[in-house]
Parts: structure tokens; sequence; C-alpha cells
């Protein structure tokens, strides 16, 4: 059986937490900040815990991320 193939873009914008949680980055805070408060512009610049479904489909892409 050969080995599984790592989705590098995947394992690139995504980390996996020491309990396993997949941690991932906001999107809207790279153009277009102007209209953007300051409190909704610091708070996508926080890492967010993936959901269910996306953090399935995140493990199926990176099958060696812990």
């Amino acid at each position: 059986m050969p080995k599984m193939r790592t989705r590098k873009s995947a394992a690139k914008r995504t980390r996996v937490t020491g309990t396993g949680k997949i941690m991932l980055r906001h999107a809207g805070k790279s153009h277009l900040l102007t209209h953007k408060s300051a409190k909704r512009k610091r708070s996508l610049g926080q890492d967010s815990v993936a959901s269910k479904g996306t953090a399935k489909a995140v493990r199926r892409m990176v099958p060696y991320g812990r």
C-alpha cells in the first residue's frame, strides 16, 4: 500500500493543536479593511477552531497531521 499524499495547501493553512483540534485563520483580513471596525479586524486576526464538517475535510487532506 503506497503512502497517502498530503495536500500541501491545506497543510500550510491549518494546524493541529495538542488535543487534536484543527485551527484555521479567519477570512476577510487581506483587503477592503477601511470600512471594517477595529474590533472586527482584531477578531479576524485570531485563529479559530474549525467546524465539525471543515475539520473532517481537513483531516482527509492532511492525513499525517497528528
